[in-house]
């Protein structure tokens, strides 16, 4: 069941007594979808993109008209009083560039009635739905000061700012050496949907998380997290060709693969990057993929998982710390032990490598890679 609102905020503007005043633009786009629901529980996604001038922290706010509660959260700080309800940026996630996005996403409880919210606020300020200027404060004895808190900015969050459904430049070097690299490749035939860039991205910044919690160190991502890619051909011809056998989980994300490392110049382990690839193409009822040493190859199961369509989100993020396991060197556990490396993904946040697994992942091909 997915059930999606989209409403317009406006970010806040800062007021101080003074004699000149200088305008800001100021709006926001915030989706709110339920992505999995059932008796008593349900997930929800919500992405924030910014239409204003930069921000530099936010929170967001709403009230639950159904007596609705929230039980977890990741990639942001989220309170409850009663109906309200508020978000708050973590870290990694606080500055939001013009036209940037970032997403956060809860597990919650409910009874009898699970409605979206349809009011939100961001920074306090009220949704107008529109991009419009609002006066804030500069003082007089300068024309174009510093705004509070911004002498040294932070940088430009990497969530999918320059994602776009252009496919990146075939031939170039690609991005900054030693980082995962992470494509989203989509079919002739799927349209373009920006859940899916910054659902991505939103998964490999809370696995990105996870290594440094774990490692004391971590991987580099790029400035764009998720390079979009436009396939060459269309869904069922990645299910189906290629293909020797009638049973289509490898087919797929095989065929994926073979297209980056063509059009992109990536080999099978390498020395530059270590990749990973989702594709928005599956055989109905199965999800394919995994992943080995230098590659993650996943399937649309997942790519709709991290774009909250489907399950609740700490099961994508487990997933997503498992198959980076691989494509850091590791192998399957071979029992349930409580390491993401075993089925106790699931339970992610609630599972750790084992000394003997992090002394692999530091001395394995990709070691180097971690910082």
């Amino acid at each position: 069941m997915a059930v999606a609102a989209t409403v317009g905020l406006a970010a806040a503007g800062t007021a101080v007594a003074t004699t000149m005043a200088s305008a800001a633009t100021a709006g926001c786009r915030v989706s709110y979808t339920i992505s999995s629901q059932w008796q008593g529980g349900f997930g929800a996604s919500v992405a924030i993109t910014n239409l204003g001038d930069q921000i530099n922290g936010w929170t967001l706010t709403w009230s639950f008209t159904n007596g609705q509660t929230i039980t977890q959260a990741w990639n942001a700080t989220v309170t409850q009083s009663g109906a309200s309800v508020s978000a708050t940026n973590v870290s990694y996630n606080g500055a939001l560039a013009t036209g940037a996005s970032t997403s956060f996403g809860f597990n919650g409880a409910w009874n009898g009635t699970n409605a979206v919210p349809t009011a939100f606020r961001l920074n306090n300020v009220a949704c107008t739905g529109t991009v419009e200027p609002t006066t804030s404060a500069s003082p007089s004895r300068s024309a174009s000061p510093s705004p509070s808190g911004s002498r040294s900015p932070s940088p430009t969050p990497s969530s999918t700012r320059s994602a776009s459904p252009t496919p990146t430049s075939t031939g170039s070097t690609g991005p900054a050496l030693k980082t995962v690299r992470v494509f989203w490749l989509k079919p002739t035939d799927v349209a373009f949907d920006q859940r899916y860039p910054d659902g991505i991205a939103s998964v490999m910044r809370e696995a990105q998380r996870y290594y440094k919690q774990e490692l004391g160190k971590t991987f580099t991502l790029n400035t764009t997290v998720v390079e979009v890619v436009n396939g060459e051909h269309n869904a069922q011809w990645y299910i189906t060709t290629n293909c020797n056998t009638s049973d289509h989980y490898w087919c797929v994300v095989e065929n994926m693969q073979a297209e980056l490392t063509r059009r992109f110049g990536i080999s099978n382990q390498d020395s530059r990057w270590l990749c990973v690839g989702e594709i928005s193409a599956e055989e109905a009822g199965k999800s394919g993929g995994g992943g080995g040493p230098g590659w993650v190859i996943l399937s649309g199961h997942d790519a709709d998982g991290a774009a909250g369509i489907n399950g609740p989100m700490n099961r994508w993020y487990g997933g997503m710390v498992h198959e980076l396991g691989h494509g850091f060197g590791l192998p399957d556990a071979s029992s349930t032990d409580g390491t993401p490396m075993s089925a106790s993904f699931y339970n992610y946040p609630n599972t750790h490598f084992s000394q003997a697994q992090k002394n692999a992942i530091l001395a394995g091909p990709y070691g180097s890679f971690l910082t």
